[in-house]
This record gives structure tokens, C-alpha cells and sequence, in this order.
């Protein structure tokens, strides 16, 4: 698992070195990937129910009202 952070830690520091134009075109290369899009989604998906996790918890009834 060290050999994969190193080289994520490569890539990141990288693109970081990037300006934001390269930034955006390597960004969106990944974006129209289909493989790489579906990763992005399944991390947006933990992250938003990392988010929900940490607000209480309410009636079905009253988040679907907007409440």
C-alpha cells in the first residue's frame, strides 16, 4: 500500500503544480472517462453520507416535506 500513497502523492503534487487551465483539462479528461466518472461519483456518494451521518436523525416523513 506505501508504493500506491507514493504515487498517488506524486500525482498529486503534480497536478498541484499545474496552472489552473492544465488543471481543468486534466480534470475534465477524467470527468469524460467513463471509468474514472463512475469513481467520482461513488466518492462523491460516501462523501455525502459521511455529511448525513453527522446530523440526527429525522422522520422519513418530515425530510421528504422539507423539514
Amino acid at each position: 500500500m506505501e508504493a500506491v500513497k507514493a504515487k498517488a502523492d506524486v500525482f498529486l503534487t503534480a497536478l498541484k503544480a499545474l496552472t489552473t487551465k492544465e488543471k481543468e483539462v486534466i480534470l475534465w479528461s477524467i470527468i469524460c472517462d467513463r471509468n474514472l466518472r463512475q469513481m467520482l461519483e461513488n466518492l462523491s456518494d460516501r462523501l455525502v453520507i459521511a455529511e448525513e451521518r453527522k446530523k440526527p436523525s429525522r422522520p422519513l416523513r418530515d425530510y421528504v416535506r422539507g423539514t
